[in-house]
């Protein structure tokens, strides 16, 4: 069974965007935190950090 960890970026019990991660076999689970028997999306090492570049690209030009 994983582990999974709240995003240390994510806020208080109201926050609307929590996920979570948890190392899975050979991939990165990615869920939202508000629904975790909702399912996940499982990421190759490589799509998770191209996910994460992405999205501190986008951070930085808004």
């Amino acid at each position: 069974m994983p582990s999974w960890r709240k995003s240390s970026h994510s806020g208080g019990v109201n926050d609307e965007q929590c996920v979570e991660l948890a190392q899975l076999a050979e991939s990165v689970g990615v869920r939202d935190s508000k629904d975790p028997a909702g399912g996940h999306l499982s990421l190759s090492v490589d799509q998770f950090a191209g996910l994460v570049e992405q999205i501190k690209h986008s951070s930085s030009t808004s």
